[in-house]
């Protein structure tokens, strides 16, 4: 067994770590500090899913090579949230227990800045930091890296999906051409190639598992239901796992607090956490769970990221991510330090291709399982009380003296009455709710609908709306223009092509006129947003259009509507928009396999 005695770590430093109970290196510990510590270290890509010790992996050698003679500062680390960052620098504090002339600050927005140049000014070594508060460091002439010998950006993926890649280039020219660059991330996307192109210079990989994959000791379960049931799956998710510890993820806000909101009602232990919070109550929120004075933990993913809370027993996706990425991320939370974890989705019908998209970006199939009956809960919930009743400690001292007064008021009661009434007592809840429940699970012949719906009971109206590629028009940023100019919770979503001028989504179609008159009078980035109904699908034959696809005017024959000129350049004619298609764009329209059956390829979208 190697132990970090092996792994060339100095006595200063193992003495600290033996007083955190660390015994032997985690694999991504075990491949990375010999290099890093090593004469000829250079630049690192390092991938390994969070809690993997990746902390230590890079803090260890960092301590251990930093001249502490000089008063300068000689490494950064960027992390792509607050918490992270403060993580960071307390987990190498403590790394630093016995060399206390090492000094590290945390730098980040939402505390007071002049505590932070206060820290600096008085000398330090290492900087844990985040983007937007290290470049109004930098800006005011605070923070000099001009210098620095190792740059680590910790979680890269994370900070690019929070849109700080600009910040990053800014930062990273800002620093010496003489360094090692050390990237830590989860998932390689083409993003992250890119930077480790431009700035590293032949970066050595190191890698724990396969790329982009989750964590080895995550089961990954789906539940089907109707979108409109999703609520109550998820009660019945969290009553069949008494003893569950986790974040439920959803989409917006709005709906993180609404489904908190409801979980509190019914008696949960929850709460929420999003962006509308306050930093206070952001913190306030994040504390009690990691204490577990709060059970489950309802958020958004951005306001998750950089909580990181150890012996999670389950994630439960309450909404799939609309980048199918982050799926990753969320799993990761749990199953870590050798430990077991599950990660939930409670899905519709209409998201059946996502997960298939999920399990080859996994690697691992989803195990697909019926929504528990309330038959099921209940004897669940009960042997768990039982469970709970035999492992109770007695302190018999505390309690001697009110026994004879007990046994003389149950006297009366058999055994089997006694254990009936205890049973009752604290099960009758369940009992009640769960009497008449309906089973909530979609049969499997209802995908078998043939009629255009969402297999959940929605029939859906398609909308052209005016923008697209060329306007930096996404999934998220049209979902997003949705939710806020309607302002109305859970509105269906389907299909969502985004083209390069123009783009089609689809919408339950009892929100038809909501969407056109939330729309109306709509700018984007000063342009005028124009959604207009499009009556009927692309025709089934490759390279032609149906006219009515798109909110046109006839004038002579001629199609007189906005066109996309690389799908098409012929007239509209005859009832029929024909031409010629652009081959170099026809990712953007259905194939079809031999069975006529249309296959989702890239440009489509499914929501929910």
């Amino acid at each position: 067994m190697i132990t970090f005695e092996n792994l060339g770590v100095d006595k200063d430093i193992l003495r600290a770590i033996k007083d955190l109970s660390f015994v032997n290196p985690m694999p991504i510990q075990e491949k990375v500090i010999p290099y890093l510590i090593g004469e000829n270290s250079g630049d690192l890509l390092a991938l390994a899913q969070t809690g993997t010790g990746k902390t230590a992996a890079f803090g260890i050698p960092l301590i251990q090579k930093i001249d502490t003679k000089k008063k300068i500062i000689q490494a950064l680390i960027l992390a792509p949230t607050r918490e992270l960052c403060l993580q960071i620098s307390n987990d190498i504090i403590d790394y630093a227990k016995y060399k206390p002339e090492l000094k590290i600050t945390a730098v980040f927005g939402g505390a007071s800045i002049e505590n932070q140049i206060k820290s600096i000014k008085k000398g330090t070594h290492i900087i844990s930091a985040t983007p937007g508060r290290l470049i109004d460091l930098i800006n005011r002439g605070v923070i000099d890296l001009t210098k620095i010998n190792t740059v680590v950006l910790d979680e890269a993926d994370e900070m690019l999906n929070m849109g700080f890649r600009e910040d990053l280039e800014e930062i990273l020219k800002s620093t010496p051409n003489e360094k090692n660059t050390l990237l830590f991330s989860a998932t390689m996307p083409k993003e992250i190639s890119a930077i480790a192109n431009r700035y590293m210079k032949n970066p050595t990989e190191i890698s724990v598992g396969k790329r982009n994959t989750g964590a080895e000791n995550v089961n990954h379960i789906a539940y089907m239901v109707h979108a409109k049931d999703r609520y109550l799956a998820l009660k019945r998710v969290v009553d069949f796992h008494p003893n569950v510890y986790g974040i439920i993820f959803c989409r917006t806000r709005k709906e993180t607090q609404e489904v908190a909101d409801l979980l509190i009602k019914d008696g949960y232990n929850a709460d929420s956490l999003h962006g509308d919070l306050s930093q206070v109550q952001r913190d306030t929120v994040m504390n009690k769970f990691r204490i577990k004075h709060i059970q489950l933990l309802v958020a958004t993913d951005v306001a998750a990221r950089g909580l990181d809370v150890d012996n999670l027993t389950h994630i439960i996706n309450y909404n799939l991510p609309d980048e199918l990425e982050i799926y990753t991320h969320r799993s990761g939370r749990t199953g870590r330090a050798g430990k077991n974890g599950t990660s939930i989705i409670i899905s519709n019908m209409r998201e059946k291709g996502k997960i298939q998209q999920i399990e080859k970006i996994l690697g691992k199939k989803f195990e697909h399982l019926n929504i528990p009956i309330g038959k099921e809960i209940c004897e669940k919930q009960l042997f768990h009380l039982i469970d709970r009743m035999e492992k109770v400690e007695v302190d018999t001292t505390q309690i001697e003296s009110f026994l004879p007064n007990i046994y003389k008021k149950l006297e009366w009661l058999d055994r089997e009455e006694l254990i009936k009434k205890f049973v009752s007592l604290e099960f009758n809840r369940f009992l009640g709710y769960y009497k008449n429940a309906s089973d909530l699970n979609v049969p499997d012949d209802r995908r078998k609908a043939k009629r255009r719906d969402s297999g959940d009971g929605y029939a859906f109206t398609r909308f052209f709306i005016n923008l697209g590629k060329t306007d930096d028009l996404n999934p998220t940023q049209l979902i997003g223009m949705i939710n806020d100019f309607t302002n109305v919770r859970n509105i269906e979503i389907g299909d969502i092509e985004i083209l390069k001028n123009f783009s089609f989504f689809e919408i339950d179609s009892k929100y038809a006129d909501t969407i056109l008159k939330s729309f109306k009078n709509k700018k984007l980035k000063h342009r005028d947003i124009n959604v207009e109904v499009s009556e009927k699908k692309r025709t089934e034959s490759r390279g032609r259009w149906d006219s009515k696809d798109f909110p046109r005017k006839k004038s002579g024959g001629k199609f007189e509507g906005r066109t996309d000129k690389k799908k098409s350049n012929g007239k509209f004619a005859g009832g029929k928009f024909s031409g010629k298609s652009d081959k170099k764009r026809s990712e953007d329209k259905p194939s079809e396999n031999r069975s006529g059956k249309k296959k989702e390829n890239k440009g489509a979208w499914r929501n929910r």
